[in-house]
């Protein structure tokens, strides 16, 4: 069975999975209170964004600057990374993406538990 998203290559990700974090940062900012967890789609198959966020929680590729702000915009303490550009690395964005979502559906009282990737790796292909 293929997996639905590939894997990290030493910690690296691969452009399109980086482009699908992207994907779900913008559909969690357009998430409404009354709504389930927004879905968006790699390679035909539809997944939550937190398991789009979850793939990437251990990748060691520097987020872009565009994408940086949209992240800690969110946050509640001022953003200061340790590099020496304080750049952030998808890992950090990555985790504090499932925060949000975990706190997002806490506000709109869901109680189901977060999908994860290997749930996500046995929903059939969309048609």
């Amino acid at each position: 069975m293929p997996h639905a998203l590939p894997p990290l290559h030493d910690g690296h990700a691969p452009i399109t999975l980086q482009q699908l974090f992207r994907d779900a940062l913008y559909a969690f900012e357009e998430w409404d209170k009354e709504l389930s967890e927004p879905l968006v789609t790699f390679e035909e198959r539809v997944i939550p964004i937190s398991v789009a966020f979850e793939a990437l929680r251990d990748c060691t590729d520097i987020v872009p600057r565009n994408i940086v702000g949209s992240v800690t915009d969110r946050l509640t303490k001022p953003w200061a990374g340790e590099g020496p550009l304080d750049e952030m690395q998808f890992s950090t964005a990555a985790r504090v993406m499932a925060v949000l979502v975990r706190k997002h559906h806490l506000a709109i009282g869901s109680l189901s538990p977060a999908p994860t990737i290997a749930a996500a790796e046995t929903a059939a292909p969309r048609s």
